[in-house]
C-alpha cells in the first residue's frame, strides 16, 4: 500500500510544491509573521496539494497552471493548522514534530500568520498565470466555500460545540462534521482540478470525498494505535476528552473495516480513467496505511 514508487511521487510533487510557495513567499519579506507563514508550511505531506496536480494531470492541465492551485490549498490547509492549535481551540504545543506556531512565536503572531496565509491563498488564485478571470472566479469562489462557514470553519465549529454537548455525536452527525472540517479540504483539489480543465468534477469528487473520510477515520484509528514520536503531535486526546470518534462509535476493527470500503468506493470512483489514475489509486490507499 502506497509502495515506494507512490512514495518517491508525493515527496517530489511536495518538493514541486514547496518550491513554489518558498519563492512566492519571498515577496513578504523577514518579518515575524512572514517568517511563521513560512514555519507553517514546512514539514508535512502535502496530501493537497498533490491531489490537485494528479488530478489535473488526468485532464492534461499544464502543471504550472495546476501549482497555482496546489499551492492555494496548502496555504489554506496550514492556516487551518495554526488557528487549530491555538489555545481557543485545540490547545496543542506539537505540530509535524515541531513547536506549534503560537509557541514558537506568541498567541498573536499566531493569529496573524494564519490570516495572512489565507489571504495569500486567494491571492495566488487570482495570478492571471491560472487562466481566463472565469476561471480564477471559479476557483476563488469554490475555495472560499470549502474552507469557510458552509465547510472547514463550519466544521471546526461543529467539532468545538460537540466538547460541551451533553450527550455525544452519533455517527451521522460525526460523519457530517468531518466531512466540513476535513473532508472539504480534500474534495477541493479534485473540484479545482476540473474547473482548471472545464470538465465534469463528478466523479473525482466522488473520489476525494471518499478518501476525505477515509483520511479522518485513519487519524481517529492513528490517535489510538499511533506512535506520537512518528505522528509529531499528541494523542489520544480525543479519548482522554472522551469525544466521539469513529473508533468509539465503530470500534477499532469496524473503524479499519470502514475506511477500507471507503477506499473501493473511492477506487471505483476512478473507473473510467483507467490506469492513468493509478496514482491516486495509490493515494487513496496511502491514506489508510500511513503510521502519521
Amino acid at each position: 500500500m502506497g509502495g515506494p514508487d507512490f512514495q518517491t511521487r508525493l515527496a517530489a510533487q511536495s518538493r514541486l510544491v514547496g518550491g513554489f510557495l518558498t519563492e512566492a513567499l519571498a515577496r513578504f519579506g523577514q518579518d515575524d509573521v512572514a517568517e511563521a507563514m513560512r514555519y507553517a508550511l514546512q514539514g508535512g505531506k502535502g496530501l493537497r496539494g498533490f491531489l490537485v496536480l494528479e488530478a489535473s494531470a488526468l485532464y492534461a492541465v499544464p502543471q504550472h497552471r495546476a501549482l497555482y492551485a496546489a499551492a492555494a490549498v496548502e496555504a489554506i490547509h496550514a492556516y487551518s493548522l495554526i488557528h487549530d492549535d491555538l489555545p481557543c481551540m485545540d490547545d496543542d504545543d506539537l505540530r509535524r514534530g515541531q513547536p506549534t506556531v503560537h509557541k514558537k512565536w506568541n498567541e498573536a503572531i499566531a493569529v496573524l500568520a494564519g490570516d495572512a496565509l489565507q489571504s495569500f491563498a486567494f491571492e495566488l488564485l487570482a495570478a492571471e498565470e491560472i487562466g481566463p478571470a472565469d476561471v480564477r472566479i471559479a476557483l476563488v469562489a469554490s475555495l472560499a466555500e470549502a474552507s469557510g462557514a458552509r465547510g472547514m470553519v463550519l466544521g471546526q465549529a461543529q467539532d468545538i460545540a460537540a466538547e460541551t454537548a451533553d450527550t455525544p455525536l452519533s455517527l451521522t452527525q460525526i460523519t457530517e462534521l468531518q466531512g466540513n472540517k476535513t473532508g472539504a479540504l480534500l474534495e477541493w483539489p479534485a473540484h479545482a482540478a476540473a474547473i482548471l480543465a472545464g470538465q465534469d468534477p463528478t466523479a473525482l469528487r466522488a473520489y476525494a470525498r471518499a478518501i476525505g473520510l477515509a483520511f479522518q477515520i485513519a487519524d481517529d484509528i492513528l490517535d489510538v494505535e499511533g506512535d506520537s514520536s512518528k505522528a509529531g503531535k499528541a494523542l489520544r486526546k480525543d479519548a482522554d476528552a472522551g469525544k466521539a470518534t469513529f473508533v468509539t462509535l465503530l470500534g477499532l476493527e469496524g473503524a479499519k473495516s470502514e475506511a477500507a470500503r471507503l477506499v473501493q468506493n473511492a477506487e471505483a470512483a476512478l473507473a473510467s480513467y483507467g490506469a492513468e489514475a493509478d496514482t491516486l489509486r495509490a493515494l487513496a490507499r496511502f491514506i489508510i496505511s500511513r503510521d502519521r
